[in-house]
């Protein structure tokens, strides 16, 4: 039931009038799952491989693997941990484990082990769903675990027939063997279907997403059904995306559970191509070889096509819709989307907000600009979700909304339905990210006229040189437009004379050639000298299995203030 004020007066339109089950239903994606199988049975749910798997048999399997967990005694508030890349297995548990209200938390597959082993503790994880490919990790995990005489869960192995590498099994029985035991309990009758519906409150969680840590251990964001269904509403909707659309998955699931698209998928009837991992020459064929129309990634994602050689792309002859999210795409990489013939939406957002929860909404009128202008216009973050209530900049002291003149700095927020329910066992982290009312992002921003937001900087982020507020973003941006630099990142490096300077991390393009100097030249042709990189350094920029650079391990190395908590 939802929640309501208990304070609230009845009214002649309360009266006799009561919540039943003909006229309310919990909103839970579920039900969009359900949805697609009753509607369209027979079209392609999942291709992976030589793997065919339709609607009607991606529900059956989902159930089955609810049936199997019910089994086991998860229910309403049981933790069920996966870590597992972009497989069916990935899908199904997206489906599944919410059927029977228990809390689904995706791990990122690149932990090392001990933060792997803090999150199996402190979600009290009772059953682990482990690709094969992650074993390793995952056995010293477990062995953390039973040192520190915390308990230890159970492993259930998934063997994907497209991994290629050595199979070690950790579990007391494998993914095929749980489903199989889940689908005799429908088929004999000692479960019903009916009670695979999902929660009967909402406001019930649905996912624990753990925000990557940078100093000390990670968040658990918890999210809701009523949020997870907006979103996957909210993305159709921002994204305009039409029935039966071909999705491949660049995007990492455990990402904010893929930015709620295994459930916008589902409530489109659309088709998901799964990848284990991200590789340009890889994704450009079954881009081809399933006439794929959409996609979704980080910045570093689109920047790899655009740098691949062009006979990989070359047959691609049909709109490919691309979403970016993040700090703002540079403008070199929205211009090198349109040459690929790949159309861009940029969104925004955080783990907190159910991945993407503002985008930059475009206007017809832009078409008849200049493309570097129309690329500056889209490189916005944009306005707020119609299925979240409000987005603003704040001034961090007053929490009053700065002028929208596009360039007072103040703090980005957001208020609304999708919007976590908080930090597990964190009170004073949930109370902090929720003073005033707002949830508090940590990222600075503008406010235009149109009411468009635009990304200055993380607070943390803000270069203070000689009493001067430097944006890396604004440095990096144009960085980018050299045509040798493939990424970079720019941190405070600290100074004696001025406080702190800019320092610019550089990752070149395959066989680009350039000196530091002409790179801080390059700067002085589009900035204020006192914005420009001091020192270059030219490296392999370390990034998260998302594709974002670890800029605090870049200002751990330059030394920066900002390197003491992330």
């Amino acid at each position: 039931m939802p929640n309501t004020p208990q304070s609230a007066a009845l009214s002649r339109y309360d009266q006799d009038l009561p919540q039943t089950p003909a006229n309310y239903a919990a909103l839970t994606p579920v039900s969009l799952v359900r949805w697609a199988a009753d509607v369209y049975p027979d079209h392609i749910a999942v291709l992976h491989g030589q793997m065919r798997t339709s609607w009607a048999e991606l529900l059956t399997r989902a159930e089955a693997l609810a049936a199997a967990l019910a089994d086991r005694g998860l229910s309403r508030g049981s933790t069920v941990t996966v870590m597992l890349p972009n497989t069916p297995a990935m899908i199904e548990a997206h489906y599944a484990v919410p059927m029977i209200g228990a809390v689904l938390n995706s791990v990122n597959t690149r932990l090392d082990a001990a933060t792997v082993a803090f999150i199996l503790g402190h979600s009290e994880t009772e059953l682990f769903i482990v690709d094969c490919e992650f074993a390793a990790t995952v056995r010293e995990a477990l062995a953390i675990l039973a040192a520190d005489g915390k308990p230890v869960p159970a492993v259930v192995d998934v063997v994907d027939p497209v991994y290629e590498g050595a199979v070690e099994r950790l579990g007391e029985l494998d993914y095929d063997a749980l489903l199989a035991a889940g689908q005799a309990r429908i088929d004999t009758g000692k479960l019903d279907r009916a009670t695979l519906a999902g929660p009967a409150d909402e406001w019930d969680a649905i996912a624990l997403n753990y925000t990557s840590g940078t100093t000390g251990n990670p968040k658990g964001v918890v999210v809701h059904h009523r949020g997870a269904y907006l979103n996957a509403v909210g993305n159709i909707v921002a994204w305009n995306l039409p029935r039966h659309p071909v999705y491949l998955w660049t995007l990492p699931m455990f990402h904010c559970n893929g930015w709620c698209f295994p459930w916008t998928i589902a409530a489109v009837a659309g088709t998901h191509v799964c990848l284990r991992k991200v590789d340009p020459e890889l994704i450009f064929k079954l881009m081809q070889q399933h006439r794929v129309t959409h996609y979704c990634g980080a910045p570093v994602v689109h920047t790899g096509l655009i740098n691949a050689p062009e006979q990989w792309s070359k047959d691609i002859d049909w709109t490919i819709r691309a979403m970016v999210a993040g700090a703002s795409p540079p403008a070199t990489m929205i211009e090198g989307m349109d040459r690929l013939g790949f159309e861009v939406t940029h969104v925004y957002g955080l783990t907190e907000v159910y991945g993407p929860a503002a985008v930059c909404a475009k206007h017809e009128a832009w078409q008849a600009l200049p493309l570097s202008e129309q690329a500056d216009r889209n490189a916005r973050q944009g306005v707020r979700y119609q299925v979240q209530q409000a987005m603003d900049v704040l001034d961090p002291d007053t929490l009053q909304p700065v002028p929208r003149d596009g360039s007072t700095m103040g703090e980005v927020v957001f208020r609304g339905n999708i919007t976590m329910k908080g930090y597990l066992k964190n009170p004073t982290a949930t109370k902090e990210a929720f003073a005033g009312g707002w949830f508090h992002t940590g990222d600075l921003g503008v406010i235009d006229a149109e009411g468009y937001i635009r990304l200055k900087d993380r607070a943390k982020d803000i270069i203070i040189s000689g009493g001067e507020n430097i944006s890396s973003i604004e440095v990096e941006d144009v960085l980018y437009r050299h045509e040798a630099v493939l990424a970079c990142a720019v941190v405070a490096k600290p100074d004696p004379k001025w406080g702190e300077t800019p320092l610019a991390f550089i990752e070149l393009k395959p066989n680009a050639k350039v000196t530091a100097e002409a790179l801080i030249e390059h700067c002085r042709q589009g900035l204020a000298h006192f914005k420009c990189p001091r020192e270059i350094r030219f490296v392999e920029l370390p990034k998260t299995s998302t594709g974002k650079i670890q800029k605090h391990l870049l200002r751990e190395q330059a030394g920066s203030a900002g390197a003491i908590g992330g």
